[in-house]
């Protein structure tokens, strides 16, 4: 009898607790989709950059081609005056390579002419949104970082103007139902009030997800800070960043420079000590000469509201995936659209109260980087946008470049391979012509290949070793253990870096070759927390390194041993990479470099109150459910019922395929016995229908268990 109750009678048997709503009252704000191949309509006049950006630009990009010019002027002198096909093929390759180590050295002496910001004071009353997109994550975290944020917030004096929403696009009922328990249990815990929309569907990924939030509630808000699920900023720093927007109306996006948290493997404790020493040196010369035509990293930072709406309905490119359709790295682009309106978009590099995770392990790592260079290509699409800036496609090129480089090594140390087999295999031919008098001599100026190699890797280090020696000025060194143990780090982290980058060369290599055959890297959760892979794992992952180091070994150890030398940390590098792989993601050889003192950070030593705080609220959250049998208790717990239905949209408008879903589920909930029964019958989209209902809820949890 119970299975057959219809809407009406089901709700009248059990009403709907007077809560707060799940979403505030909507306010529109327009957000028109883009025509980059139209000039823009000009927010502002555009501006010309100071003396200070330019002679950052100089230093930047005009020593870069200055490096690349000497190295290939250099490399010809080692080839002579008639260089074979293969040398030009190295010549060629040897260009871009070595232009790409010098780019890093001049970035950071661009940033000796970086501005000095400071954040003005005075009364503010803009209106902050904090939007954290998440799609199938731990939900205890993500929102007990914003609980914390929100007590900050309300330190900070901004609690009547600083609000918080949660956009979810999971698709996972299990987990949809674990963010509403979350959701309500931080709103008894937050000073401020914390927002939650779930979509229906999920088009155009977070692109989508965010401007969804913006034509609903943008005109409630000035200014929205962007965090990723497992990013936060302390209130301070949004206090600041509001306050430095708040004072410049052309100001329409400021990024911070995130600070790697949380680490507890090897991988991440690596790659967090080199986010925090070397990263902060890097990011004041990318402000030094991006000036006020800077880039977005897609979380941790400002943004204000109207601009964004005007200028970053991003359209769907042209064709099908993995060039085509929605724009996966969205950021880089939003940033030129601002910049092409004439709107300011500016890297503040002095704010340290702005943090992330890390991804625990190499194999995670590559599986972020596969979306990451599938949108970077992408970007090869909008070279054409009209009124783009200069230096917007400088941004672009250098983010094609991050992942084209590791081919172009890989051709480059496979073309120095043949070369070395053809000089051993051949022999020269001293007289080609039978009239000439004198010997063709075969030219090769081992010398000068050996200073070019000499000096790649000064180019290569310098950077590293100059953040290590400005870290030992600073409280930053005190704060990570001493000179000594940040010295000491430094060189650990230069080791397993050289150890991992053989293999990242070869996984990027082969990504690149992925999405140029047209393979899709479609969308999956992002890892946050993994664990050590077995052993037949990372054998099967990385075996073809394996193979390809042990074969290049032997070939190396029969006909040309001297050049082992130079290539021996490449070979190591791919003979140890399961080893590598499986104990960088151990969190036991984690807490074994802690414990020495080894790739410390500040942040570590001593947590920050947010990260801290989120923590304790984390502890306070309801326990997670896990599968149908979590659903079965959540379907056997009126009050936990109700709450979720408070967070359930009001009369949402479905579309077919969602429709047809609902009916489907109505109908085999009433055909069941029990609760257990019906979710056996009920699919995937089916049970997420189960869970997005009030009244299929209730008339599923009548049933018996």
């Amino acid at each position: 009898m119970a299975g057959s109750l219809d809407r009406m009678s089901v709700e009248r048997v059990f009403p709907v607790p007077d809560r707060m709503p799940a979403t505030p009252p909507e306010s529109p704000l327009a957000m028109p989709v883009q025509d980059f191949g139209a000039r823009p309509r000009l927010a502002f006049p555009r501006v010309h950059n100071g003396w200070r950006v330019w002679m950052a630009r100089l230093v930047s990009f005009g020593g870069t081609a200055a490096i690349a010019v000497i190295g290939f002027m250099q490399m010809l002198r080692t080839f002579g005056d008639n260089p074979t096909p293969m040398q030009w093929a190295l010549l060629a390759l040897f260009a871009p390579t070595f232009a790409w180590v010098g780019f890093s050295f001049c970035n950071v002496l661009a940033g000796l002419f970086a501005s000095r910001l400071t954040t003005p004071q005075g009364p503010n009353d803009a209106r902050v949104a904090v939007v954290m997109p998440i799609y199938h994550e731990d939900a205890q975290k993500s929102i007990g970082l914003l609980t914390a944020l929100a007590r900050e917030l309300e330190r900070e004096g901004m609690a009547d103007r600083a609000e918080i929403f949660v956009l979810s696009d999971s698709r996972d009922p299990v987990i949809a139902v674990n963010e509403t328990m979350v959701i309500d249990a931080a709103r008894r815990m937050s000073p401020l009030p914390i927002w939650y929309r779930r979509r229906i569907t999920n088009e155009d990924r977070k692109t989508g997800n965010i401007g969804d939030f913006v034509r609903r509630w943008g005109g409630r808000y000035d200014q929205m800070v962007v965090l990723d699920a497992d990013s936060i900023m302390t209130g301070a720093t949004i206090r600041e960043l509001s306050a430095r927007m708040n004072a410049d109306p052309r100001l329409a996006l400021i990024q911070t420079m995130p600070i790697l948290v949380g680490g507890e493997t090897i991988f991440a404790r690596l790659t967090q000590f080199a986010g925090r020493v070397y990263g902060p040196m890097i990011a004041r010369g990318v402000s030094a000469w991006s000036g006020d035509t800077g880039n977005f990293w897609g979380h941790n930072a400002i943004i204000r509201m109207t601009a964004f709406a005007s200028a970053c309905g991003l359209p769907r490119l042209p064709g099908r995936p993995p060039f085509g359709g929605t724009i996966l790295s969205h950021d880089f682009v939003e940033a030129a659209a601002l910049c092409r309106a004439g709107w300011k978009v500016r890297l503040d590099h002095d704010l340290r109260g702005s943090f992330e995770g890390c991804p625990p392990t190499l194999l995670d790592m590559a599986v972020r980087e596969r979306r990451w260079a599938q949108g970077n290509l992408q970007h090869s699409r909008l070279f054409g946008m009209r009124g783009a800036r200069a230096v917007t496609l400088a941004h672009f090129t250098i983010g094609i470049l991050g992942f084209l480089m590791s081919p172009l090594w890989l051709a480059l140390i496979l073309v120095g391979l043949v070369l070395s087999a053809t000089v051993l295999l051949s022999t020269p031919e001293y007289f080609p012509n039978a009239y000439q008098l004198f010997p063709d001599w075969p030219v090769f100026d081992a010398r000068r290949m050996l200073w070019l190699f000499v000096v790649s890797m000064a180019l290569l280090l310098l950077p590293k070793l100059i953040a290590t020696f400005r870290a030992w000025l600073r409280p930053l060194a005190r704060n990570s253990g001493g000179p000594v143990r940040i010295f000491a780090s430094s060189l650990f982290e230069i080791l397993l870096s050289a150890l991992i980058a053989p293999v990242q060369m070869l996984i990027q290599t082969r990504q690149i070759y992925e999405i140029l055959r047209g393979r899709d890297s479609g969308w999956n959760a992002q890892v946050r927390a993994g664990s050590m892979p077995d052993w037949n794992v990372v054998i099967a992952r990385h075996w073809v390194h394996v193979g390809l180091g042990i074969g290049t070994l032997i070939v190396l150890a029969q006909f040309s041993p001297a050049q082992l030398i130079w290539l021996s940390p490449i070979l190591a590098g791919l003979i140890l990479s399961p080893v590598t792989s499986r104990y960088s993601a151990s969190p036991v050889f984690g807490r074994w470099a802690r414990m020495r003192g080894l790739l410390v950070t500040p942040e570590e030593r001593d947590p920050p109150a947010v990260l801290s705080d989120a923590s304790a609220v984390v502890r306070a959250m309801p326990r997670p459910l896990k599968g149908a049998a979590g659903l079965l208790a959540f379907g056997g717990n009126q009050a936990q019922i109700d709450r979720h239905v408070a967070l359930l949209p009001e009369n949402p408008v479905l579309p077919e395929d969602k429709r047809l879903a609902r009916i489907t589920a109505g109908a085999k909930i009433a055909h069941a016995g029990t609760k257990t029964q019906a979710l056996d019958y009920l699919t995937r989209d089916e049970t997420d229908a189960l869970v997005s209902d009030p009244a299929l809820l209730r008339q599923w949890s009548v049933l018996p268990l």
